[in-house]
Formats: structure tokens, C-alpha cells, sequence
């Protein structure tokens, strides 16, 4: 039997963009990186120092996420979320993992967008069969 812990109902969006954080609104913002993103929170690394946010403080955050058209094109649409710390994890030496729960869900779940590459298997068959 493989049992999961992964209690995640919502597809992720993995990808690579900053993201900026402060304990507070109008606080001092430090850099990371996004990892992974949902409507209800995200992950992103950070430097391991003294901005470091830790398990279960509130954080504000400010990152962009790929909202796609239906060509296949995207736009990056800005965000601000508070919310508080689920988890950190070590990377390494110098880099934390955070794990972050939002207040507010996005209104849109970014790992369940389509697109508008993906093909109809209709129009795969009409191919087939002309």
C-alpha cells in the first residue's frame, strides 16, 4: 500500500520569478524566489539570514503570476497577499524553503489554467481521417 501525505487539492504553478516579502505591509521587503504557487499560498526560497521569515509569523508578500490567454500568450498579473508561514525548510546553508498559507485566495487557480496549447483529440481524429 503507498500511502501520501500530500493533502493538496489544487494543481500547482511551478515557476521561477521574485517575489518580495516583509513582516508587514510597509515594512522593509527582502527578495526571494517563487517555487510553486496555488490560489490559497505559495513557496519560495529566500537567503537564510536575518529576513528569513519563520514558522507561523505573518508576511506580507508581493509577486506576479502567468495568467494565460487562450493563444497560448500570457500576461503577468501583480499581486499583494498577506498571510502566515505553514513551514520552512533547509535548501541549504544559504537558502530556506517557505511555505506560505494566504488570507485571501487568488481569484484564479494558477496551475489549472489551460493554455490554448493543448489540441482537441475531435480535431487529432479529423486529421487522422483526412
Amino acid at each position: 500500500m503507498n500511502a501520501t501525505n500530500d493533502r493538496r487539492v489544487e494543481e500547482r504553478l511551478h515557476y521561477h520569478w521574485p517575489i518580495w516579502f516583509a513582516e508587514h505591509a510597509d515594512g522593509e521587503l527582502a527578495q526571494g524566489q517563487m517555487s510553486d504557487i496555488s490560489s490559497r499560498g505559495a513557496a519560495f526560497t529566500c537567503y537564510a539570514d536575518q529576513n528569513c521569515p519563520y514558522p507561523g509569523q505573518q508576511v506580507a508578500a508581493r509577486f506576479s503570476v502567468p495568467q494565460y490567454g487562450q493563444d497560448g500568450s500570457f500576461d503577468m498579473v501583480d499581486f499583494v497577499r498577506c498571510g502566515h508561514v505553514c513551514r520552512v525548510d533547509t535548501v541549504n546553508s544559504a537558502l530556506r524553503r517557505i511555505a506560505m498559507h494566504f488570507a485571501e485566495p487568488l481569484p484564479f487557480h494558477p496551475g489549472e489554467q489551460q493554455t490554448g496549447l493543448e489540441t482537441d483529440p475531435a480535431d487529432e481524429l479529423e486529421c487522422l481521417m483526412v
